[in-house]
């Protein structure tokens, strides 16, 4: 079976109805990040952050995966397909895709404050202000806070690296290092991307087909045109 990686950023679960962090009315327009998204304030102001990552999960859990999320997921019954994504929200599970990397970590798990990668479920939306990991530590959102290191990037690397076909979603490339990706993407690969705006392709322009549409109505329209090309 061909391998197939799909890479997507906010725009994909924009069309769910999250709202997005980076885009106009954002989240980082409502909120500075180092109040809420650095190891400095969770120190400094646990019960905010803690707070903000609440409303974030609850607003998650209302959400249901949209058209492109269940394209995607359907195109495992023609390919082997990988799913990396910079999104934190569940919605590529909820719709049946089976391999996902979460590069920024997963909003329905907590982790360890000790080791970024020992991780529990969340049980509903709401964390407790206390909750402690087994190791003793007190837990914290599963989020790559900004000035972490992205733990599951080389592993992305790795899965860009084996492509046959790459599929760009709603995502500006504007994010590093995750939007470096393509630069792992074997030079012999079609790129595809689908997203209403003009991301920054780079080098890389002259290899792609840019698909100018939303998430929801382009990529059920590039899921169709890829089965039946390939398969």
């Amino acid at each position: 079976m061909k391998r197939i990686v799909v890479f997507t950023g906010a725009g994909i679960s924009a069309d769910s109805g999250l709202s997005t962090f980076r885009d106009a009315d954002g989240y980082w327009d409502k909120y500075r990040i180092e109040d809420v998204c650095t190891h400095e304030a969770i120190e400094r102001n646990r019960p905010l952050v803690i707070d903000f990552y609440n409303q974030r999960r609850k607003e998650v859990l209302e959400k249901q995966p949209n058209a492109a999320h269940l394209a995607i997921a359907q195109l495992e019954r023609h390919f082997d397909v990988q799913v990396v994504t910079q999104n934190i929200d569940d919605l590529h599970e909820r719709a049946g895709s089976t391999h996902i990397t979460h590069l920024h970590g997963e909003i329905t798990k907590l982790r360890s404050s000790y080791d970024e990668l020992a991780t529990v479920p969340c049980p509903g939306w709401e964390q407790p202000l206390d909750a402690r990991h087994p190791d003793g530590s007190l837990l914290r959102p599963y989020i790559v806070f900004f000035g972490e290191g992205v733990p599951m990037f080389d592993q992305a690397i790795r899965i860009a690296s084996e492509a046959e076909l790459f599929v760009v979603v709603g995502t500006s490339l504007n994010v590093y290092p995750a939007a470096s990706l393509l630069q792992y993407v074997p030079m012999n690969t079609p790129v595809y991307v689908v997203d209403p705006g003009l991301p920054k392709f780079g080098s890389y322009k002259d290899r792609v087909m840019h698909i100018r549409k939303r998430a929801a109505e382009g990529v059920p329209e590039l899921c169709d045109m890829l089965t039946k090309r390939y398969c």
